[in-house]
């Protein structure tokens, strides 16, 4: 029952849309207004750098909140791991917006701190080199999400991060393949809200 009370604590945390609220606060729906995802870019584009690093900040926290509290929750490290993975999962896919939510990078910024930093400076590393080869922070992410969970085994040295990779990196894949044709320098629609 501890693992189980851990996965639920990850993703109830992990789904805590923080952007959304903040823009409730100045009245606006951050689903409908510019790009339509529920993250900090988005925050920072539609409300202002203020409320944007507010968001960037707490979203990160979650992200080593949920670390921490399955460790406790689970009485073990792996709880951790889970409670991890399901945060990033619950902050793309938010029971509180019937499935709608960020794209998981600022969560999976504090996650990887949390559990390791050394797994977060080859998260940056694997984006760096695939930014670097395909031009796109799109393709970038994608392809360093998907060499992820390799890089948690070796960081790691245990099949338990690797399975911890997979989870961490499937919701940021599935959120960002629908920009995979955009190009570098396009931008999500800046106008109000959408039809």
């Amino acid at each position: 029952m501890e693992w189980l009370y851990a996965a639920l604590a990850g993703y109830l945390l992990g789904s805590l849309p923080f952007a959304y609220w903040f823009g409730v606060l100045q009245n606006k729906n951050l689903l409908l207004e510019g790009s339509g995802n529920v993250g900090a870019t988005n925050a920072w584009r539609v409300l202002g750098a203020v409320p944007g690093l507010m968001v960037l900040v707490l979203d990160v926290s979650k992200g080593i909140m949920a670390v921490a509290l399955g460790e406790f929750l689970a009485r073990d490290p792996g709880g951790g791991l889970l409670a991890g993975a399901l945060a990033v999962l619950g902050h793309c896919y938010s029971v509180w917006l019937l499935g709608r939510g960020g794209k998981g990078i600022a969560p999976s910024v504090g996650v990887l701190f949390a559990v390791q930093p050394a797994l977060l400076a080859a998260a940056l590393g694997l984006f760096g080199l695939a930014l670097l080869l395909t031009q796109s922070r799109y393709r970038g992410v994608v392809l360093a999400a998907l060499a992820f969970p390799l890089a948690a085994l070796l960081i790691g040295g245990s099949l338990p991060y690797l399975w911890f990779g997979f989870g961490l990196a499937a919701p940021v894949v599935l959120r960002y393949l629908g920009d995979w044709n955009r190009q570098p320098t396009a931008r999500p629609p800046q106008s109000g809200p959408r039809s």
